[in-house]
């Protein structure tokens, strides 16, 4: 019985009706179902409420290092 076989699945479906139910196992698909649509609602809010990130001003930095021409009209 490998694991793609018809009868594997059949097994598989019949222990999980019986272990939950067939009530309960639609009751988690409606929970699941659920929980899918409020996702895609949270993402959809997320995108419209989302503002552009704030622009920062970059200024030039000046040297403020002494020159190295030896100029010293600036360091008096």
């Amino acid at each position: 019985m490998g694991f793609g076989s018809i009868w594997h699945w059949v097994i598989v479906l019949l222990v999980v009706l019986v272990l939950f139910g067939r009530g309960r196992i639609s009751e988690i698909m409606g929970d699941f179902g659920k929980g899918i649509k409020s996702f895609k609602e949270g993402i959809n809010e997320g995108e419209k409420s989302a503002s552009p990130p704030a622009q920062i001003e970059v200024k030039p930095v000046e040297d403020q290092a002494p020159s190295a021409t030896g100029d010293s009209s600036k360091t008096s």
